[in-house]
Order: structure tokens, then sequence, then C-alpha cells
């Protein structure tokens, strides 16, 4: 019997275990429409005030600015970030991260860290009231709570959605 005259079977198998990923990365444009979507630009637009109203003046005067300065711009930049990985859709690439949970990690202690810089803030503030700075610091703390409040939504919806997930469907 010749070779080619015999019929091959080939059979495959799937895990279960594996989690469909996407070969390309997309866009997400509907995302900034939903409320993780517009707190989270919010976020950078605000978180962006508090640092530039900061930067922007001899801060350096009064050390307590320094911390704000830190959280301000250490949120703005992992917010950036997470905007753009939730615009490009690449947390699809990623199943193995249990993004739930690192989001509700993240705007929790961009909370509580932003609730503090905000305290310190507005605190610092009343040291300078004679400094041509003020306006700038007495803004820059109001906008620091506005970005707690924001964070602390996030937070909100982070919580349900993680929630939501370890009780199943």
């Amino acid at each position: 019997m010749d070779d080619h005259s015999r019929s091959h079977t080939i059979s495959t198998t799937t895990s279960s275990f594996s989690a469909p990923t996407t070969t390309t990365v997309g866009y997400d444009k509907n995302f900034l429409r939903t409320p993780p979507g517009v707190l989270i630009v919010a976020e950078i637009i605000f978180g962006l005030l508090v640092w530039a109203l900061i930067a922007g003046t001899s801060y350096f005067r009064i050390s307590a600015f320094g911390w704000v300065l830190f959280v301000a711009v250490f949120y703005w930049i992992l917010t950036v970030f997470f905007l753009i990985m939730y615009l490009s859709m690449a947390y699809t690439r990623m199943p193995q991260i249990p993004w739930s949970t690192v989001g509700l990690c993240f705007n929790g202690s961009a909370t509580l860290l932003y609730l503090v810089a905000a305290i310190v803030d507005a605190a610092s503030v009343s040291h300078g009231k004679d400094h041509h700075n003020y306006n700038s610091w007495a803004a820059s703390a109001f906008f620091a709570f506005v970005v707690t409040l924001c964070y602390s939504a996030s937070t909100y919806l982070c919580y349900t959605a993680w929630r939501s997930r370890d009780q199943g469907p």
C-alpha cells in the first residue's frame, strides 16, 4: 500500500484554561463615554491643574508642597498610562492580570494619598498668605480635593466591578 493512499487523521484539543487573546491593539472609542472613562479624563485634567499650579510657583519655600507635587505627578502619569491601556484595549492582551483588582488597588491608593496631599496642600496654603503664590496654592488645594473625589468615585466603580467578578455570573 502506498503512503499517499492512506488517510491521516489529525486531532487537536483545546484547553479550557487558556484565555482568548487578541493579536492586534484596537481602539475603544466608546470608553470615554462610560463613567470610568469620564472619571479618568477628569482625574487627568484636575490632576494636571494641581501639579501645574504648584510647579509654576516657588513651591520649594514650603517643603510640604514637595509631597503634594510628588503625589500629583505620580498619579497623573499612572492615570495617563491607564487611559492609554483602556483606549487601546491593550489590557485584553494580558488576560492573566486581574484588572479589576489592579484598578481597585490603584484607585484606592490614589484616593488615600490624594486625600492626604489635599489636606497637606490646604494646610500649607495658610503658611503662604503673604506670599505672591497664594492664589495658585489655594487653587491647587481646591483641585486636589476635586481629584480626590474623582478617584474615590473610580474606587467605588472598581469595587463594584471587582465584587461582581468575584461573585460570578
